[in-house]
C-alpha cells in the first residue's frame, strides 16, 4: 500500500489527479492539502472537499494552506473557469466534512510524524506550502519517500514562453524545494505532461463511469482554452500524470539534472532552467525530471484506474 499525501489548487486536472488516486486500491491518501494557485484557497479547499465527496473519499482529512506566493502578487489564469472546474463546480455533491482545523503545514507535518512507514508527497499546485514545511519543520524530511511535483517545463512554457504556471506563480517556493533542499524529488514536467493529452475517444469511455461522467463534464472550458492558447483541442491532464508516477513508481522515464529557477522580474521569470553540460555528481543536489513515457501504456492506466 503506498501512503500519499496531495497538496493541490483544483483545477480541472487536480479534479483527474485526485480521482486517481481515490481510485487506485494501492493507494492510502492520507490528506489532502490546499494551496492558491489555478484559484483562490477558499475554492481550492471547497472543491478539493467536494472532489473528495465525489470519490466517495470524505474521510480523507483537508487542510487548507498558503493564500498567496513567498513574495509575489496573487496569480491565477483563466484556463479553469471561475470556479476553477470549468464552471461545473455547482453540480459535484456537497461534502458533508469540514475542513480540518489545522493548516495545511501543520496537517501535513502532523501526518508525516504519525506515518508508520514513508510516504510520498505529491504537489500539484504551486511548491509554496511544501517549501514552508521544509524550511519550518525539517525534522520530517526522513519520513517522505520522495516529493513527485508536476511543475516546471526544460523546453518552455505554458502560462510564458518560458514558464510553466506552478512554478510560476511562486518561483521562489520552487526554487527552495527544486534547488536547495535536499529531499529526493521526481520532478514531472511540461515535457511528458504536454504529450499526454486524449481526446474525444479517450475520454468518451472515461464518461461511461459515474465519477468519469463528472470529470470529462469539467473539461470542455480547459480545451477551449488550450485550442486558443496552444491550438489543439485534447484534454491536457497534467497533474494526474504525477500521481500515476506516485502510484506506480517508474511509470515515467527519468532522467537526473541539476535545476535552477529563474526567480527575476524579467522575461524568463519562473523558468526552470536545467544545466546539462555534464552529468551530477554524488555530492550535487539534482532532480530526477521525467522526460519521457510510453505515452499509450501511460494513457491507458490512468483509463483503466479511473475507470474502477
Amino acid at each position: 500500500m503506498r501512503r500519499l499525501i496531495i497538496d493541490t489548487d483544483p483545477g480541472v486536472d487536480d479534479a483527474f489527479a485526485i480521482a486517481l488516486a481515490c481510485a487506485s486500491p494501492d493507494v492510502d491518501l492520507m490528506a489532502v492539502t490546499t494551496v492558491a494557485g489555478n484559484i483562490g484557497i477558499e475554492h481550492t479547499t471547497r472543491n478539493a472537499l467536494n472532489l473528495l465527496a465525489l470519490c466517495g473519499r470524505e474521510d480523507v482529512p483537508v487542510a487548507a494552506g498558503a493564500h498567496r506566493p513567498f513574495s509575489r502578487p496573487v496569480r491565477g489564469d483563466t484556463a479553469h473557469g471561475v470556479d476553477g472546474l470549468g464552471g461545473h463546480a455547482h453540480a459535484l455533491p456537497t461534502s458533508k466534512a469540514t475542513g480540518d482545523p489545522r493548516d495545511a503545514i501543520t496537517l501535513l507535518k502532523d501526518t508525516l510524524e504519525a506515518s508508520e512507514g514513508p510516504v510520498t508527497v505529491i504537489a500539484i499546485g504551486p511548491m509554496t506550502n511544501v517549501a514552508l514545511l521544509l524550511a519550518a519543520h525539517p525534522g520530517v524530511k526522513p519520513k517522505i519517500d520522495r516529493l513527485v511535483i508536476m511543475g516546471g517545463g526544460i523546453a518552455g512554457g505554458n502560462i510564458t514562453p518560458s514558464a510553466e504556471f506552478n512554478v510560476w506563480v511562486d518561483p521562489e517556493a520552487a526554487r527552495r524545494v527544486l534547488v536547495e533542499e535536499d529531499v529526493p524529488v521526481t520532478l514531472v514536467p511540461l515535457d511528458v505532461t504536454m504529450r499526454c493529452a486524449v481526446g474525444d475517444e479517450w475520454l468518451g469511455q472515461l464518461a461511461d463511469h459515474p465519477v468519469g461522467r463528472e470529470l470529462v463534464a469539467m473539461t470542455p472550458h480547459y480545451r477551449a482554452f488550450y485550442k486558443e492558447t496552444f491550438g489543439r483541442d485534447d484534454f491536457v491532464m497534467h497533474d494526474a500524470i504525477a500521481v500515476a508516477e506516485a502510484i506506480n513508481p517508474g511509470l515515467l522515464r527519468t532522467t537526473p539534472l541539476r535545476l535552477e529557477v529563474d526567480c527575476t522580474d524579467g522575461p524568463g521569470s519562473g523558468a526552470t532552467i536545467a544545466d546539462r553540460r555534464t552529468p551530477p555528481q554524488p555530492d550535487e543536489r539534482f532532480v530526477d525530471v521525467a522526460l519521457d513515457a510510453d505515452i499509450d501504456a501511460l494513457r491507458a492506466y490512468i483509463l483503466g484506474e479511473l475507470a474502477r
